[in-house]
């Protein structure tokens, strides 16, 4: 397997796709870079060099104890990108790696940095604050917690509903979708799993965001059932410098795999544009 080594030694796994310019993706919670696939296949066949690492407690990567905090996941895509030396990257990232990627260019800065794509991403913040009163109860955060210590492969067979809106009127259900989001879910560790919940939960980046100033395209979910859009998608583009907003009509918080065509095309007309 693909590994690099980040500050603290922990190995991160990675695939490395095709040739040309590169697209750099960090995964959504619990995932693995697998949840990438369709998008890299389709970017890597039209002449683009597709990266996707797991973080640290996911999928292939190493299960560490420790780090397992938003500032050293992007310290860690720091390490992928200077290891393998990426430039004119353009990032891409969901749900819990929006927040990755846009806190890697508030740590890192924007030199390496070409586009920022965030797909149904947690950015400014998604649980409720003193700055964020709209926003998701923590309420919410806390039954999450106590659904993955308790069985988390039935609680992750049970979020697969609401993430994907197989809960919608006329929706197609997917099992083998279902399964698939289970096996990426259960290769993680159950700390880095619980660990993270904090993550994508409690982090604020309205000051990363405001840092990027690089193009960005902002797609979500007008229905996203996880991450609502108003209080995210919508904030984020208005604290981007240069971001054009997308919402799907009807659209779950699983685009990448219930709306890849769409999200297809999308990426790679901004991937030409850029």
């Amino acid at each position: 397997m693909s590994t690099i080594s980040a500050k603290d030694g922990t190995k991160i796994y990675y695939k490395d796709w095709g040739l040309g310019p590169v697209v750099v993706f960090s995964h959504g919670w619990p995932l693995s870079s697998d949840a990438w696939e369709d998008q890299m296949f389709f970017l890597a066949s039209h002449g683009y060099r597709c990266i996707a690492h797991d973080r640290r407690g996911h999928g292939r990567s190493e299960q560490v104890w420790a780090g397992n905090d938003m500032d050293t996941y992007a310290d860690d895509l720091a390490s992928l990108i200077e290891t393998l030396d990426l430039k004119d990257v353009t990032l891409v990232g969901h749900s819990t790696g929006g927040g990755e990627v846009t806190r890697y260019v508030g740590r890192h800065g924007s030199s390496r940095v070409k586009g920022l794509v965030l797909v149904g991403a947690v950015t400014p913040q998604m649980g409720v604050s003193a700055n964020n009163p709209n926003g998701v109860p923590m309420a919410v955060f806390d039954g999450i917690r106590a659904g993955v210590v308790a069985n988390r492969h039935q609680f992750f067979r049970d979020l697969t509903v609401p993430f994907f809106g197989f809960n919608r009127l006329d929706a197609q259900v997917s099992t083998a979708l279902q399964d698939v989001f289970c096996y990426q879910g259960m290769l993680a560790g159950l700390k880095n799993v619980y660990d993270c919940i904090k993550q994508f939960s409690e982090s604020d980046f309205t000051e990363d965001l405001k840092k990027v100033d690089v193009p960005a395209l902002v797609i979500h979910g007008d229905d996203d059932q996880i991450v609502p859009a108003e209080t995210t998608a919508v904030a984020a583009a208005k604290l981007l410098k240069n971001a054009t907003l997308k919402l799907y009509p009807g659209g779950s918080h699983g685009l990448p795999s219930t709306n890849k065509d769409q999200i297809n095309q999308d990426l790679l007309a901004f991937l030409r544009s850029s």
